[in-house]
């Protein structure tokens, strides 16, 4: 593949022309994974040059939802990580149990299946009824994946994995129903979700939350859209309430960090306590 399919000037015109357009910021995107990513579907969908791709990202409303699918990363699956979901479990959901009503927002929630995962952990609690899991995503391709329940069978294996890792105990299967290649989740679960597109690069705050979850969606932004959307976090946190972020994902060095208590177990969990 040829870098320089798309040009760095290019780019920055492109965004700017996206953001009037469309209302999507992706200008403090980690520029190198943006770059690719551009100039993998520059390739892919064979453009002869530049000015033929701008145009249908521009005045192609269906080929722009499919560039925002491309260029967004969606890589997830359930009990991601089993030690941070054990971590949840053991140490982060009996605090929120003392509260009269839990409010959990997962932010780039790609097609949601950790929002499944807390849901299932929230419900073995004996929490779930007194809960709402906001899932939030820049591309609404994958809220409406999230939004059906529906996965394919052949990963059920891996999650059940992941599940029993994080301590679960029952049998996985009890929370979907097979057909054919696909397992469709229990709509109990759904229920309790409100789903709803969010930009992280330029939509503000919407409720207030006793735990909040981002994770590995950071590690692509700039460190100017990083601070951005910690304090976007900040802002939408109760006192007490805890924030999650990916692995690779830190907390300790934003002008936020000292409102924080980090988890022990090197686990990206944070408690806020001023």
């Amino acid at each position: 593949m040829n870098d320089s399919a798309v040009e760095d000037k290019q780019i920055d015109v492109l965004l700017e022309e996206i953001m009037d357009k469309y209302g999507y910021n992706f200008a403090q995107y980690a520029r190198p994974s943006l770059k690719r990513r551009i100039n993998r579907l520059f390739v892919l969908n064979r453009f002869g040059d530049y000015a033929g791709f701008r145009n249908k990202i521009l005045f192609d409303a269906d080929y722009f939802r499919h560039f925002v699918e491309e260029i967004t990363v969606n890589v997830t699956e359930m009990f991601r990580d089993p030690h941070f979901y054990k971590c949840l479990r053991e140490d982060v959901l009996p605090k929120l149990a003392k509260a009269p009503f839990i409010r959990v927002w997962h932010a780039g929630c790609s097609t949601g299946e950790e929002v499944y995962s807390m849901a299932i952990l929230l419900q073995e609690a004996g929490l779930l009824q007194k809960s709402l899991l906001y899932a939030t995503d820049i591309n609404p391709g994958v809220l409406e994946k999230l939004r059906k329940g529906i996965f394919p069978l052949r990963y059920m294996k891996q999650f059940s994995e992941n599940y029993i890792q994080s301590g679960g105990t029952d049998d996985f299967s009890k929370y979907y129903a097979a057909r054919y290649d696909w397992a469709k989740f229990d709509e109990q679960l759904t229920k309790k979700m409100v789903i709803s597109p969010h930009n992280l690069a330029t939509d503000r705050s919407f409720n207030e939350f006793q735990l909040i979850l981002c994770r590995n969606v950071l590690i692509y932004f700039n460190k100017e859209l990083q601070h951005k959307a910690l304090q976007l976090f900040d802002d939408s946190l109760e006192i007490n309430g805890f924030l999650a972020l990916g692995s690779k994902e830190n907390l300790k060095y934003s002008p936020l960090a000292y409102k924080y208590r980090q988890f022990p177990h090197r686990q990206r969990i944070w408690q806020k306590t001023s």
